[in-house]
């Protein structure tokens, strides 16, 4: 899988490290990335993190815009100035700095969760609230949803995707 998917909790042993999960390994080295690609995620008191692909989405988000545009360089900080490349030892573990672990409230459990493209790092607790949020969210959208006309080839819409 080209995936970053379900979730993970895992213990920050005495040396301050914490294993990445297989799966989420597995993934980074298909990618490429020898190492994990951290940051504060924007918005959030979590961790972002991924691999190449991760990157190269962030290089063409920031190429998109005017490069010495005010936006441009206030990303550029918060996705590059602010990022650390953690290093996998023989074993799968990583380091967070405490700059990392400060940022994102973690103190001795480490909660890692599969976003698709990226994952990110929370401190347990605070990830299951967030968790909670967004699935109340999600029954929302779903309620929205289920009140609008259905789309599709069974709707009763005819090629041109009008109703005849």
């Amino acid at each position: 899988m080209d995936r970053f998917v379900s979730s993970f909790t895992n213990r920050i042993d005495s040396k301050g490290r914490v294993s990445v999960p297989a799966t989420f390994r597995a993934t980074l080295a298909r990618d490429g990335f020898d190492g994990v690609y951290v940051y504060p995620a924007l918005g959030l008191s979590a961790l972002d993190a991924g691999g190449s692909r991760l990157v190269e989405e962030i290089n063409g988000l920031l190429d998109s815009m005017p490069r010495y545009s005010d936006e441009h360089d206030l990303l550029s900080t918060s996705l590059y100035g602010d990022s650390e490349t953690l290093k996998l030892d023989a074993e799968g573990r990583i380091v967070l700095s405490e700059r990392l672990k400060d940022w994102a409230q973690i103190e001795d459990r480490v909660a890692f969760v599969g976003l698709g493209h990226k994952f990110q790092l929370w401190e347990p607790e605070r990830f299951a609230a967030r968790q909670e949020e967004a699935r109340s969210k999600v029954r929302e959208l779903k309620q929205l949803l289920s009140g609008m006309p259905p789309r599709g080839p069974m709707s009763g819409s005819g090629p041109s995707g009008v109703t005849e």
